[in-house]
């Protein structure tokens, strides 16, 4: 998980509870929202797109493997 978007998120949740002491707040803040992120197995884009591909190049072979068990078994029904 980015840094840069914990540090947005902490920033946002700071103005929202501005009346608390922002001591308390900023320990644990940073901390809480990184353990909370994650707990939810966020994966970054780019581990997304690389997953996105791999599922492409699979789904690919898969049609490919389908038309060539579609033609063997083609094949295997006029030879009996």
């Amino acid at each position: 998980m980015s840094t840069q978007l914990i540090d947005e998120l902490s920033n946002k949740i700071k103005e929202m509870y501005s009346s608390l002491p922002t001591g308390e707040m900023d320990g644990n803040l940073h901390a809480l929202l990184q353990g909370a992120f994650t707990k939810l197995e966020l994966v970054s884009r780019e581990e997304f797109d690389v997953q996105a591909e791999i599922l492409r190049k699979t789904r690919e072979r898969l049609v490919e493997l389908e038309a060539q068990v579609a033609v063997l078994e083609a094949s295997l029904e006029k030879s009996e």
